[in-house]
């Protein structure tokens, strides 16, 4: 089991590191071709209400829910059994999301009053930000599918495709974004059609693979199905845990409303960049990890669901912790390697390098939440991660109030890093306490001690190498781009080589348990 994990896993990564490089290839287009501007900022919200859904009804609360359910199917049921199971709860799903479309599209002008209040007194803001989100909302019907074929193949050891997928949608707003947008009059709003033409590729992509499980769901429209109920059932806490997290990002997006032109732009592009590690490693470990932890679950092997995710803990550690001081360290440089071209100007760059520094104090967060969520999910357990998701949504507003006043757009992505180590520092304390996870004490100080020496020694070498910001800002991109190079590549070499001296072997990650 444990050399399929890790192929798993190595699969997931490879397709998500490809996807964060299409990612990183659209922001730097999206970031030169339109900057941090008004209409930019009229974009992300557009799009941020769509993907706040699509993490409810696609990737968060029905996955979590749904996982589980198809994992014991699969154990304990005929395939005549699963593909009925399957079609039920495509049925179901299909017409409860179209139904949210349909009610967003009458009720747009609302939703941007609730999510962006301070554009009301920004007309044309507001009028672009209605006509992008009549445009991108079918996405999240397109999509939700998408994720839900995506979370059956999981369930059946095929991790590539579902990985892959987010790629054509980053290809698709790439494309537009560069032959379509420049021909307009208004460039933004042809980026809410690529949206869509990446949403029907994400679809289509997966039904050959569907197909070589033979689970093409076929829709049926009934609540008699025992399954559906089940699973409707452990959806609804779900729902509200997930969206208590996505709820903190729209409140976020709110707060930054009444800030300066630029600021949700801002955000958005640290937000991205910080994305990239999480999704890589967080997001991966997660996706592969869960149906894991629900088999093992299943098969009441408790001892191995523990070492499980002790494994998956110790590897988001050693993996999560320099890329969190790396991105503290060298913001700035990369930024200015990455997106500082076109209308992205150096003044751009100093603002957002302010909020990605405050993200990346929260990375290792980020990322554990994902493992540490997935133990409960696993365990069938929806309510506590719920409950801790609500503290951790009422501590990131109250941290907004506090830090939004001195540190603008920068507070409100400290808030975020603190209200997730809230809700991660909550999560692991309790799957302790309920004896789910069972850490060794002295084996967790030893790796403690490893991961200051080897960050503190990185660290250091990276802040000497990439000296002060401003010749960052003047150098040719080709100068940029091989100094960022050197430096990061120096920082992972001694980096390797301090968790080597201090007795970190690659055979302690060979084996999960």
């Amino acid at each position: 089991m444990s050399q399929k994990l890790i192929k798993s896993t190595s699969v997931v990564a490879v397709f998500t590191l490809f996807s964060r490089f299409a990612g990183f290839a659209r922001d730097v287009i999206l970031a030169s071709v339109f900057g941090a501007t008004g209409m930019f900022d009229a974009f992300v919200i557009a799009f941020k209400l769509p993907n706040f859904l699509r993490r409810l009804f696609g990737e968060g609360a029905f996955s979590q829910a749904f996982v589980p359910m198809l994992a014991e199917y699969r154990a304990t049921k005929s395939h005549e059994e699963v593909q009925n199971f399957i079609n039920h709860v495509a049925g179901m799903l299909a017409l409860a999301v179209l139904l949210v479309v349909v009610i967003a599209e009458i009720a747009a002008p609302l939703l941007i009053m609730i999510f962006a209040p301070g554009f009301y007194h920004d007309p044309t803001r507001f009028q672009i930000t209605e006509e992008l989100l009549r445009i991108m909302f079918p996405y999240l019907w397109l999509i939700v599918l998408a994720a839900f074929a995506g979370a059956m193949l999981n369930t059946y050891g095929i991790f590539g495709s579902p990985a892959f997928t987010p790629i054509l949608l980053n290809l698709s707003m790439i494309a537009v974004a560069m032959l379509w947008s420049p021909h307009t009059p208004n460039p933004v709003i042809t980026l809410g059609y690529g949206v869509i033409i990446g949403g029907v590729l994400q679809l289509l992509v997966q039904l050959p693979f569907l197909r070589t499980i033979r689970l093409v769901p076929r829709f049926r429209f009934s609540l008699k199905e025992s399954g559906v109920l089940r699973v409707i059932k452990r959806m609804v806490p779900a729902l509200f845990g997930v969206s208590v997290a996505q709820i903190g990002l729209l409140i976020d997006g709110s707060f930054a409303s009444f800030l300066p032109k630029g600021s949700i732009s801002w955000l958005y592009f640290s937000d991205r960049l910080i994305y990239f590690p999480l999704g890589l490693i967080g997001v991966a470990l997660a996706t592969v990890v869960m149906p894991y932890l629900s088999r093992n679950h299943a098969e009441k092997n408790d001892a191995i669901f523990s070492s499980t995710l002790d494994w998956s803990l110790r590897c988001t550690f050693f993996i999560g912790m320099p890329c969190a001081v790396g991105l503290l360290v060298l913001a700035g440089p990369i930024l200015s390697s990455l997106i500082h071209y076109g209308k992205f100007n150096a003044f751009d760059v100093i603002m957002t390098a302010k909020s990605l520094r405050m993200f990346a104090i929260g990375l290792p967060a980020f990322m554990l939440i994902k493992i540490l969520a997935s133990a409960f999910y696993a365990k069938q357990n929806i309510g506590t991660p719920v409950r801790v998701a609500a503290i951790a949504l009422v501590a990131n507003i109250i941290f907004n109030f506090i830090f939004i006043f001195p540190l603008k757009h920068a507070g409100l992505a400290l808030a975020t890093s603190l209200s997730s180590m809230v809700n991660a520092s909550l999560l692991w304390f309790l799957l302790e306490k309920r004896g789910i996870f069972c850490a060794s004490r002295s084996k967790w100080q030893k790796t403690i001690v490893q991961l200051i020496a080897a960050n503190v020694g990185m660290g250091l070498l990276i802040f000497i190498l990439a000296g002060p910001l401003t010749p960052w800002l003047t150098w040719p991109a080709l100068t940029r781009l091989v100094h960022l190079a050197v430096t990061i590549i120096s920082g992972i070499f001694l980096y390797i080589f301090l968790l080597w001296a201090t007795g970190v072997r690659l055979r302690h990650f060979r084996s999960p348990h």
